[in-house]
This record gives structure tokens, sequence and C-alpha cells, in this order.
């Protein structure tokens, strides 16, 4: 089996539609796929009703989170979208993309980028506006070459110029609503440190000990040393291992199916979750 467990769509920053993603999932081989768009399950419904035959969805979302000043994501897989707490709490990080998107548009026009709010909300169309769209509209104005280049210090990393905070889960208190929802909870690409500061090690092991069932290995921003230590780390603390491509469509140059999870580690995530199901055509 072939199984890539995260993903993204026009929901939020990827560039394929959810009916083009799941087409896309069975064209590259894959068995299962995870649509894990940010903070959202907008394309949950259009994925499934376009699923190709062989192909098993897993619905799902990577959920912003923030510890002691640092940004992280926490994918959460097969929870219920329905319930109350955990969907508060993804709306308030959605109302809160608009605002933020508009205030770093306001500050990269303050230092000489010739992007506008209105463009990037039409880059966006109907997902949720977040960092890739700014970047697109970068490129597009000529300020950098590509949407990769936009995330650095001088300009939207998390430390950059122009980068401005949003409305971010706690992630213990990630863990304790995504369980309280029925799904499970892996940390997404947690030593990723071309992205910028990551939280340490111990910070994974504090997370382990509050329930996190897993930690995102096999991925594009982590070199073979990084992969190494934190599969140790993993089996150290009793998490499941898992591997992804964290596709964007054109944004990104990875390609579906470029890492993938083991299929004993997809049965364990499937077995925990009571939220909701896989899905096949």
């Amino acid at each position: 089996m072939r199984i890539d467990l995260h993903t993204h769509s026009t929901a939020s920053d990827g560039t394929d539609t959810p009916a083009d993603l799941v087409r896309g999932a069975a064209a590259a081989g894959l068995d299962v796929v995870a649509l894990t768009d940010h903070d959202t399950v907008a394309g949950h419904t259009e994925a499934i009703g376009a699923l190709p035959a062989g192909l098993t969805l897993v619905t799902g979302a990577e959920l912003s989170c923030r510890l002691d000043g640092v940004s992280l994501h926490m994918l959460a897989y097969l929870f219920d979208p329905a319930e109350p707490e955990l969907a508060r709490e993804r709306e308030l990080v959605r109302d809160d993309r608009v605002p933020r998107a508009r205030s770093m548009v306001a500050k990269l026009r303050e230092l000489g980028v010739p992007i506008t709010w209105e463009r990037v909300a039409e880059i966006a169309g109907d997902g949720s506006v977040g960092r890739p769209h700014i970047a697109t509209a970068m490129v597009e104005a000529g300020t950098v070459g590509t949407v990769s280049d936009a995330f650095t210090a001088e300009w939207i990393a998390n430390d950059g110029r122009a980068y401005v905070d949003k409305h971010e889960l706690d992630p213990f208190t990630a863990i304790r609503l995504i369980h309280g929802a029925g799904g499970v909870a892996v940390f997404a690409h947690p030593l990723a440190v071309k992205r910028g500061e990551c939280v340490p090690e111990s910070a994974i092991a504090e997370l382990a000990a509050a329930g996190l069932d897993g930690v995102e290995v096999d991925h594009m921003d982590h070199d073979a040393a990084t992969r190494g230590r934190l599969r140790g780390l993993a089996r150290d603390l009793g998490l499941l291992a898992t591997g992804s491509s964290d596709y964007h469509g054109t944004r990104k140059t990875c390609r579906l199916g470029e890492h993938t999870t083991e299929p004993d580690v997809y049965a364990e995530i499937a077995a925990r979750a009571s939220g909701a199901a896989p899905v096949s055509a």
C-alpha cells in the first residue's frame, strides 16, 4: 500500500481542487490519501464525491498551534467535524486569517512590495487565505522568484519583517480537542528548521505525555539525519511515525506520494479514531 497522509487543496492553500487532488492521488498510484487543509474541513465533501475507485480518503485538517512563541502545526485525522468545541476553535483561526493577511499585505507595501489585498484575495478564492497566497502575489509582482523565497526573515517567515501573528491553539489544548472529537493527533514536520524556529525535543516529549499520537518523520523539510533522530525519538516515546508529501499542487515542488506512511501505522491511526472512518469509493 502507498499512503500519503498530508495534502492540501484549494480549500486552504493548495492549487488543486479537492476533486482534482483525489484524482491526482489515484493517478500517482496511491492507495490512501489524507486531505488535511489548514484549519478547515471545507474540501471533504467534494473530495468524497469525486473519490476514484480503489482510493481511500482519510479526512483531516492541519491545525495552527503555538507553544512558547513558536508556531507549529498539528495534523488531526478522522475526527468528527461537527463536534462543537473543535469546530469553534477552527472557526476562530479561520476568522483571524483575513485581518492577518490584510495586515501582512500592508506591511509588505510599506516595504515597497507592489501587491494588493484584492489580488491576494483573488488568488485565495474560496480557500482559507494564508501566507502562500501572499507569497504567490509576491512572485507575480517579481519581488521573489518562488513561493519559498518569500518565507525568509526578509519577508514573511515566522520572524520576518512583514510577519503578523494569528490566533493559534495551544498544542496541548489541540490534542485534547482532537481526541474529544474522536480524532488522532500527529505533530506535523516537527523539526523543519528551514521554516523557522522549532520547539525543542523536550516539548515533543511533553506533548507525548499529554496524549500526542504521532510525529511526521518522513517529510521534504527533514533531512536524513533529522528523520533518523525523529524516528528514534518516536520509538522512545511510543509515538507513531508517519510520512507524507505535504502536497500543495504547483505551490510547492513536492509530489503526491513523495513520502509515505507504513501500512501498519495507518492501520493504527484508523483503529484509534472514533470520530470518523476512512472513506472508500
